[in-house]
């Protein structure tokens, strides 16, 4: 029988049975959904130092004297922005404005670096194949990826190996540590770094990390870190069918100049200042949980949770959904037949460990 269709395994699987972490297929990846305790897995973030596998997302790499007019062409927001070492978050756009995946691009001393979604990863090189110029190469980067997340990240981490974050390394820029690219982002609200590094180094890193009491964590608290930071989540906040601009990420496109035609533009340049519908926040004010497909009733008409879960810091549950764009104050959600009461805020719910919801 044919065996193409069986999930991935990252160079840390057996680093994670190690960790007892429970595996889960995730976009056609074995990979862990919690060690044990999802809730404590969160926490460590929030308060002191957490690490996820991300080696399963997608990085390629750019090169050429095209590289830098094919990035202006495919991506939203403009890499032509960035100096050396620096990166910018942005989104692929479809001929109708539709989300093909976001991203981060990162500018290197010789083109670029894109990390893109693992579950995109077929139709991003596909994409990517489609308008390439002639002066340009890309190729898919085979290395490990490691988030290193939380208050204590950046300390915890050059404990071990001193100098591997310098003391003025902004967020969103990266430097090199040997054959290590550390980029200062993350995906959960809080201080941190995603390095990129070869395979046999990031199992190296991953079990001094662990040594050093850095806990792993897995795709459950990475999913509730990224709702209460109000980050998207590609599939459910963003797809194809939906603008950029009633997903939250108006901010990311790059207007200017005026004769960048980047694809999508045209699509999305009639709702410039006045797309009719916007992503929000939503807390709940009744007893439930708010979850992905829940229809919402507001006084400006009706929308629809796109991702909702229980808030392990707020203690209560959350939610970005997508509504009018008159829609405030109170309103009332469907959950199984029964009306809730909850109020539309703005997000992020929780940054650096503090509530920002009340």
């Amino acid at each position: 029988m044919s065996n193409e269709s069986a999930p991935q395994k990252t160079p840390l699987y057996d680093e994670h049975l190690t960790a007892g972490g429970r595996m889960v297929d995730f976009a056609g990846w074995l990979m862990p959904v919690n060690y044990g305790s999802q809730i404590e897995e969160h926490s460590a973030v929030r308060t002191a130092a957490g690490m996820f596998d991300v080696s399963h997302m997608t990085i390629i790499d750019v090169h050429g004297d095209d590289a830098e007019a094919f990035l202006r062409r495919l991506v939203a927001n403009d890499v032509a922005k960035l100096s050396t070492w620096g990166a910018l978050y942005g989104a692929l756009l479809n001929e109708s404005g539709g989300v093909l995946d976001d991203l981060i691009v990162y500018a290197l001393p010789e083109g670029y670096r894109c990390v893109v979604n693992a579950s995109t990863r077929a139709k991003v090189l596909n994409w990517f194949e489609q308008h390439k110029m002639p002066a340009m190469t890309f190729a898919q980067q085979p290395l490990v990826m490691i988030a290193v997340q939380g208050p204590e990240a950046i300390n915890r981490l050059n404990a071990c190996y001193p100098g591997s974050v310098p003391a003025d390394l902004a967020p969103f820029n990266a430097a090199m540590f040997g054959q290590w690219m550390v980029g200062r982002t993350g995906y959960t609200g809080e201080d941190g770094v995603e390095i990129m590094l070869p395979a046999a180094q990031g199992i190296s890193l991953w079990q001094d990390l662990r040594a050093a009491g850095v806990q792993p964590a897995g795709l459950g608290a990475r999913d509730t870190l990224r709702l209460e930071a109000g980050l998207n989540l590609y599939g459910q906040d963003l797809d194809e069918q939906t603008s950029p601009l009633a997903s939250n990420i108006a901010w990311t496109i790059a207007w200017s100049p005026d004769d960048r035609d980047f694809i999508g533009r045209r699509a999305i340049e009639p709702e410039r200042g006045q797309c009719p519908m916007k992503l929000t926040g939503l807390i709940m004010k009744d007893k439930g949980v708010l979850r992905h497909g829940q229809v919402v009733t507001t006084s400006a008409g009706n929308g629809i949770i796109t991702s909702g879960t229980f808030s392990p810091t707020l203690g209560f549950s959350i939610a970005l959904a997508r509504l009018p764009k008159a829609a405030n104050g109170f309103c009332e959600v469907d959950i199984r037949g029964k009306t809730k009461a909850a109020e539309i805020v703005k997000p992020p719910f929780v940054r650096h460990g503090k509530n920002l919801v009340g």
